[in-house]
């Protein structure tokens, strides 16, 4: 890469973000995408180690270091090839990953670490932008036939995979458009459909066929599937949401995280939403129960909707500034994190247990809460969870949002009709080649694995598209992440 020492002159950029009296009155990605030339410096600050570790951050091994080589010497092309190599969706991960692979970063040791997120985005954009993206058809077809059920990030990679091996791929999907989570779950403020979109049209061209509005066990018969596709990959994600079974939950004007976000997505993208229940923050006062992410999706969405306040609590504490001696490098830690969303304007507590809900009418006006401490008796030991006497207090609210997590697959419908096998936790039962109990059908993503990231989903996907194609063809070229 030239000169070595580059990481010691030059500073981390950070991210940019449009100015919150602006990005609130709309849809559009809130993040400032970088200038080239930017992206060439910030990439001399990788140190090209010779143990890189985030590539074992990474959940699809990018070649980190590499390509951030490539971008330096401004080889976008090159940099775009090696990229694609192991991600096939870095547009997305470029936008909402939490970058597993910079905790991971050599030079997050004593420093802050190289902007691989930002690095990997400026690569994916200026092949898009550059007509560098170009559809690839296989050179051969193999006359196999598979079928990916689920457009998610696991199903849209798993079926990348197989149509590069020559497969005939269709993918079915329920909803009217194709994406998952990143269309119907993530907000257009960090990602916009378009982005999606757009690399879609390139797998068509390449050969993949997409069916929507296809739900597989209603609209289409499961063994009719099982029949005429040569193997079958589930990749239909933890939809079953954790709920809080506390007294009042049956009131009015609770709802879960994912009914809320999908069906904003599905205002901004224009689709009809009158079978939907209306769910809107506008001059209310919103509590979000969660502290993650989807919660942090759940504030912004309600800030652009004109909430009147909005209250985002926690049960688990505030997590520390800096790592914990339990969470050393390169370890992915837990740490505290004001997203975009928080920046446009919420009410943050930690250590808040709901006890019950409270209304007049049939509808809700309040939470009734506790404040919790938590104990170990060792570092091996659980957190026991005790609640702080004298600690009560209520929260006024109009609207709740559930953003709690998930606990499984559905299992009624298509997972029931395959007489699949389940696992503890309730999700599809496989072995090591992520085949499943029922023969020539594979899982893939968090049907399997459960609730995760859309960087592990895409993982997901394409060490199952591995296992298939060497199911179908007795070996595989298909790397396996």
């Amino acid at each position: 890469m030239g000169d070595f020492n580059k990481f010691l002159r030059i500073n981390r950029e950070k991210t940019v973000y449009r100015p919150i009296e602006e990005r609130t009155k709309d849809y559009k990605e809130v993040a400032v995408a970088r200038n080239t030339a930017s992206s060439i410096e910030q990439s001399n600050r990788c140190m090209d180690c010779g143990t890189p570790f985030c590539h074992w951050g990474c959940a699809v091994g990018n070649y980190i270091p590499e390509w951030n080589a490539l971008l330096a010497e401004g080889k976008w092309d090159k940099a775009y090839e090696l990229l694609i190599a192991n991600n096939n969706l870095p547009e997305v991960t470029g936008r909402i990953c939490p970058a597993l692979c910079e905790s991971a970063c050599v030079l997050g040791i004593n420093d802050e670490p190289i902007t691989c997120r930002e690095n990997e985005l400026a690569i994916v954009e200026y092949a898009f932008q550059n007509n560098i993206v170009k559809p690839k058809k296989p050179q051969k077809r193999t006359g196999k036939k598979v079928a990916v059920i689920g457009s998610g990030p696991a199903g849209l990679s798993a079926a990348d995979q197989l149509n590069k091996a020559g497969h005939y791929v269709t993918v079915f999907e329920k909803n009217m458009k194709l994406g998952g989570i990143m269309r119907y779950g993530i907000p257009d403020f960090k990602l916009e459909k378009s982005i999606l979109d757009r690399r879609i049209k390139v797998w068509e061209k390449e050969g993949i066929e997409f069916k929507t509005g296809v739900n597989v066990s209603t609209d289409i018969q499961t063994q009719d599937i099982l029949t005429k596709y040569d193997a079958v990959c589930l990749a239909g994600g933890s939809e079953k949401p954790r709920d809080l079974s506390v007294e009042g939950r049956d009131l009015d004007g609770i709802f879960f995280a994912m009914d809320y976000l999908s069906l904003q997505n599905r205002v901004v993208s224009s689709e009809d939403v009158s079978k939907y229940k209306n769910i809107n923050a506008k001059n209310k006062k919103v509590v979000v129960i969660g502290g993650g992410d989807t919660g942090s999706d759940c504030v912004g969405t309600a800030v652009r909707q004109g909430a009147l306040s909005i209250t985002q609590i926690e049960v688990l504490p505030k997590p520390p500034v800096d790592r914990m001696i339990s969470q050393p490098w390169p370890t992915h830690p837990t740490l505290f994190k004001t997203t975009s969303s928080h920046e446009e304007g919420v009410q943050r507590y930690w250590s808040v247990l709901t006890k019950a809900f409270a209304g007049d009418n049939g509808k809700i006006e309040k939470l009734k809460c506790v404040k919790v401490g938590f104990e170990q008796a060792t570092p091996k030991d659980s957190l026991i969870m005790k609640e702080i006497a004298g600690s009560e207090f209520e929260i006024q609210a109009d609207l709740v949002i559930l953003a709690v997590g998930f606990l499984a697959p559905e299992h009624k419908g298509l997972l029931t009709d395959l007489n699949v096998e389940y696992d503890q936790r309730g999700n599809v039962k496989t072995d090591q080649s992520n085949k499943t109990t029922v023969a020539k059908v594979f899982a893939a993503g968090d049907l399997r694995r459960g609730q995760s990231l859309v960087v592990w989903a895409i993982s997901e996907g394409r060490k199952t598209a591995h296992f298939i194609d060497k199911y179908l063809m007795g070996k595989s070229d298909l790397p396996i992440i």
